[in-house]
Formats: C-alpha cells, structure tokens, sequence
C-alpha cells in the first residue's frame, strides 16, 4: 500500500467499517496508486505548514488514552527541515508536562494542521523525539528571533504519512492581524472621508465668520 497514510490509518476494522458503510471501493482506488504518496513534503505541504501559527497535537498515554494538546507561536513557529522532517520549539506554558511524558514511552504523534479563514486542514502521522537544552545547534534552528516566549525544549517530528481534508463543516475564523488586514482599506476610506468632512466644515465655518 503506496499511499502511507492509509497504510496506518486503515487498520483491518476501518476497512471493514468501510466496506459496511460503502466507502471501502473508493479508499481502496485510493491505495492502489503505483508510486508511493503522502510521505514526503511536496510544496503544497511544506508552504501550509510553514505559514501556520498553531497545530493540534495527539500522543498516547502509557495507559493507551489519546491525549490532544494545542500548540502555538507566531506565523512560522513550525518549521519544514526537510522533506520528511518537521520541528518546533516548546514554549513554556501550565507545566503538566503531558506530551512530554506520553513521548517517552510512546513516540508516535498524529497533528492537525488548520488554516481556518480558507477551511483547509493538513493531517499527518509521525514519530517525535525530544531536543533538550543542551543541543543548541537544533533549538537554534527552531527559534523565532523577537518571540519573548522562553523555550524549554524542541519537538522534532519524522513523518510517517499525511493526507489533505475535506472542507466540510470547517467554520472560518480569523485571527486580529487577518481581521485588521481586511479592514483596512475600510478604514483608511473612512479617515479620507472624516478629513474632508472636517475640511468642509472648517471651509463653512470661516465663510459663516467673514463680514457680510
């Protein structure tokens, strides 16, 4: 099976719910395909990534409970390494240390990718390992020069398989910068129009004070 996300996702109990619900036939065209696919960056992938500010990021518990946790940064905070390898730096946050610890008895991680305003997601499996303090070459790759945010580690991820979603049922939401960004040329036609409204009115005025 080329397509390398199907080949972890589909287990032998999807497919057979797959095949009762009717949309085994079109998977399986899927992961008949003769190169192997979705394991290496194209472009596409590797451009989406690098210009999000946050993921969603799954590990397993050592008592086999999924576990989702919420990462952010500024826009670039995840960084494409290579064709086959993303990286980010850890943030300080609330402590619990959850993702940490399910990493050190399981390594495998599955991430979503959101770009809300255009209801595009990117989701991906992979194996992650821990980069602490004392590797500075690669948490210097990870940094993001002006983010006062202290890094207490870095998450390299190597990627086993991902796969495009569908659009349906995404709400768009936008963050302050896109809203303020939108909005601009509305407000900038607003201060035009509030300066000629002021200047009128200052014209008026001195016509009302001159002596008849």
């Amino acid at each position: 099976m080329p397509h390398h996300f199907a080949e972890i996702a589909f287990t032998p109990t999807v497919k057979k719910v797959q095949e009762t619900l009717g949309s085994r036939a079109s998977y399986a065209r899927m992961e008949s395909v003769p190169d192997a696919v979705n394991q290496r960056f194209t472009d596409a992938e590797a451009g989406f990534i690098s210009t999000r500010n946050s993921l969603y990021m799954a590990t397993v518990t050592e008592t086999g409970w999924p576990y989702v946790q919420h990462r952010g940064g500024p826009t670039g905070f995840v960084r494409v390494l290579d064709e086959a390898t993303i990286g980010f730096p850890d943030f300080r946050g609330n402590r619990q240390y959850v993702s940490v610890g399910n990493l050190v008895t399981d390594d495998r991680v599955s991430l979503f990718f959101m770009d809300y305003p255009k209801k595009t997601r990117l989701k991906l499996f992979g194996r992650a390992r821990i980069i602490g303090l004392d590797d500075q070459a690669m948490l210097a790759r990870l940094e993001t020069p002006d983010y006062r945010a202290r890094i207490e580690r870095g998450f390299i991820i190597k990627v086993e398989g991902f796969d495009w979603n569908c659009p349906q049922h995404i709400t768009p939401r936008f963050t302050q910068a896109e809203v303020e960004a939108a909005v601009a040329p509305l407000m900038a036609r607003l201060r035009a129009a509030e300066a000629e409204r002021d200047g009128l009115a200052a014209r008026l005025g001195a016509l009302g004070a001159a002596p008849a």
